[in-house]
């Protein structure tokens, strides 16, 4: 996954979806051999010359500066995670490198008590790559219990894509599916080095159409909070609330928190679904959380 020709896809792909009239900018003519914006016009937009922008599309060794890469996100009207992943392919940000990550996450132990603490909401800590690394009693009950995975399949795009179970929880699942593709081109821009990483492309690439039609796409999704529809296999329809923190101390582990929506329907179905995940365990002696270097059946 080269650098270059990642941002070089990117910046084609966000001007291709931006019309002259929409930016302000007047009609040149009704033939147009590209869609949307010209590589001219978007260096008039981010006050550039045509020339510097080129070699920037065109992945070339340059350093744009902060204030160019500023320029040149508003001229291409990117949002927050399109702006951070512009940044992430043309440069690393000051006081960041990227490239001295750990190979393996660990969570703290007093994060994993933290997360367990939550007995009526849904919880789970993802890492780098969507990577997962922890999980309370009621995300085992709600969505699947990863611990139970080997340790490289342990990953939330992995499993979404390729697990069958997820076509039935997610009403919505293609749309869940390519936010999820979006989340991990996200990551993966942060961390071009990480060799798991490309593993990880390699094997959705291999395995799922879906993934090989959105990857080239180059769009990218940071999930910050939302609501989604479910259908649980044991208590049926409800949807949910989640929303999403980064770590003080690990920017690359994000706590994640579901809880019922308000309608009824929701707050029964999430009652209903408490009890059943309580009394799962209690069939389950010693069925406690446990390190995920030992994994654990899952409840049937």
């Amino acid at each position: 996954m080269s650098r270059n020709v990642d941002l070089s896809e990117f910046l084609r792909r966000c001007r291709g979806r931006i019309t002259p009239e929409s930016a302000g900018l007047p009609e040149r003519g009704a033939y147009r051999r590209v869609p949307g914006l010209r590589r001219e016009e978007v260096a008039q937009l981010a006050g550039v010359s045509t020339d510097y922008y080129t070699r920037l599309e065109q992945g070339r060794q340059i350093s744009p500066s902060t204030g160019v890469l500023e320029a040149v996100a508003t001229a291409l009207r990117l949002d927050a995670a399109e702006r951070a992943h512009l940044f992430d392919l043309a440069g690393p940000r000051p006081g960041k490198d990227r490239r001295t990550a750990p190979a393996v996450q660990r969570v703290r132990p007093a994060l994993r008590r933290f997360l367990d603490s939550f007995t009526d909401q849904a919880g789970f800590i993802l890492g780098r790559r969507t990577d997962v690394l922890a999980t309370n009693h009621l995300c085992r009950a709600l969505m699947t219990d990863f611990d139970a995975m080997p340790a490289r399949e342990r990953n939330l795009t992995r499993w979404i894509l390729l697990d069958d179970a997820p076509r039935s929880l997610y009403p919505r699942w293609e749309q869940v599916a390519e936010e999820m593709t979006a989340v991990l081109r996200l990551d993966a821009g942060r961390h071009p080095q990480d060799t798991r990483t490309a593993e990880l492309v390699g094997e959705l690439a291999m395995k799922s159409d879906h993934f090989r039609r959105w990857w080239p796409d180059h769009k990218v999704f940071d999930r910050t909070h939302g609501q989604k529809p479910l259908h649980h296999p044991v208590v049926g329809d409800l949807t949910i609330d989640y929303q999403a923190f980064t770590m003080p101390g690990d920017t690359d582990q994000t706590l994640f928190m579901y809880l019922p929506a308000q309608d009824r329907a929701s707050q029964d179905a999430w009652k209903l679904l408490a009890s059943w995940s309580a009394d799962a365990s209690a069939a389950r002696p010693g069925a406690g959380r446990t390190d995920p270097a030992e994994p654990t059946r899952r409840p049937r």
